[in-house]
């Protein structure tokens, strides 16, 4: 259903203005983040059309379907844009990721394979923190404009 109760079937259906809460699963906000923090790549949720009132948005890498033909860099035709998310804005706080160095530095005279269960603890408690602080609404931008969408968490 759409925010004005019909089914979406005539009009505007599946614009992207149409949508009024996303579905976003704990563990894929926590490893976008991740993986946005702790790499070079750009990892975002992303909600794809067509839209309806309420979206899922998965774990995408933005330039994991380079080459293939795939375009979301904007409509083709009618066919709207899908709409990438910023994990960030997904997490009421971004807790600063544990580095290995820091596990170290506050292990010194731990063993190799201490250091390393003490620093996949320190990653797992991090993730927890992340899939705890979802956030309740985010701003999505839509065709330039920025209008707030409800979140809904899973997991």
């Amino acid at each position: 259903m759409t925010e004005d109760g019909s089914d979406g079937s005539a009009g505007n259906a599946g614009a992207p203005d149409r949508i009024r809460s996303i579905a976003v699963h704990r563990e894929d906000v926590a490893s976008a983040l991740e993986a946005t923090l702790r790499s070079d790549r750009e990892v975002v949720l992303r909600v794809t059309p067509p839209f309806s009132g309420r979206m899922r948005a998965r774990l995408h890498a933005v330039d994991a379907n380079a080459g293939d033909g795939s375009d979301t860099s904007g409509r083709e035709g009618d066919t709207p844009a899908p709409i990438h998310v910023d994990p960030r804005e997904l997490v009421s706080e971004v807790p600063p990721y544990p580095e290995v160095d820091e596990t170290a530095a506050a292990h010194p005279d731990a063993g190799v394979e201490t250091r390393r269960e003490l620093h996949a603890e320190a990653v797992e408690a991090w993730r927890e923190r992340v899939r705890e602080s979802v956030v309740e609404s985010v701003e999505l931008a839509v065709d330039g404009d920025s209008r707030a969408v409800d979140v809904t968490a899973l997991g």
